[in-house]
């Protein structure tokens, strides 16, 4: 049999449950219904510090020397030929290695009685371009002897000749053949080139910039004027230059006396 033992109380305790399980349920779903607040936006982070280089931008370019100055240089050479001016002096001398060397006329005696052809030499000086250099010391590796570039000292034997002296021991000279150095001035401009049988023609810059056709490496050229042709070579100062049978006077004649 069914016991009927507290009925009040049971009730009464039913009818709490049930009362606390509704606001339970109320207070849920007034939480649900509730509008959540938006979500506050994420700033985006800042730039970097650092400043790219615009897109295509070339890089910085190292500081060129400036042009026109001379660089110090140093070669190991064998001697291959010497060169006179057309005064008779030696003055420089070509290489096995294709540099052309050099030196002021008062070094070319000494030079010459000292160093041989076929001789290997180390030549130390200012580079003034691709294939020259003009020697201030010049050692015979074989001896050890060294030359050094030094002013002639100023007794009577080492004086310039007068001008009006100047030329008068110089010989009609003709030479024609192909180029095979350009020589410069001191200020790099072409001044005269030497053939590739050792023969050097000389050309003041002016005239020598009105040719560029033929001042140039691998040019046939021909010149007539005066010179010296010895032992060591021949050399020109030429009165009259072009391509072999086209020959142009490069000075002036001087105006008939009236």
């Amino acid at each position: 049999m069914q016991s009927t033992r507290y009925p009040a109380h049971a009730v009464v305790l039913r009818h709490t449950a049930a009362t606390c399980l509704a606001s339970l349920l109320l207070a849920s779903a007034g939480c649900a219904a509730q509008p959540q607040p938006e979500a506050t936006p994420v700033p985006p982070p800042p730039p970097s510090a650092a400043i790219a280089r615009p897109p295509g931008a070339a890089p910085l370019a190292p500081l060129a020397p400036l042009p026109g100055l001379a660089t110090g240089s140093t070669a190991q050479v064998t001697v291959a030929r010497f060169l006179i001016n057309p005064d008779g002096d030696v003055d420089g001398f070509l290489t096995r290695e294709g540099l052309l060397i050099r030196f002021p006329p008062h070094m070319g005696a000494q030079l010459a009685a000292t160093v041989r052809k076929g001789d290997a030499v180390q030549v130390s000086g200012w580079r003034n371009s691709e294939a020259s250099l003009d020697a201030q010391r010049i050692t015979d590796t074989r001896s050890g002897e060294q030359l050094v570039d030094q002013p002639p000292a100023p007794d009577a034997a080492a004086r310039p000749m007068p001008r009006e002296l100047r030329g008068a021991g110089l010989s009609p000279m003709d030479a024609q053949g192909q180029v095979a150095y350009v020589t410069s001035a001191p200020r790099g401009e072409p001044d005269g080139v030497i053939l590739s049988d050792g023969t050097v023609i000389k050309l003041t810059p002016p005239i020598a910039q009105q040719y560029p056709a033929l001042v140039r490496t691998g040019a046939t050229v021909a010149a007539r004027g005066y010179g010296t042709r010895n032992q060591y070579g021949a050399a020109l100062q030429a009165t009259a230059f072009g391509s072999p049978g086209n020959l142009s006077p490069l000075y002036d004649r001087l105006p008939p006396a009236p």
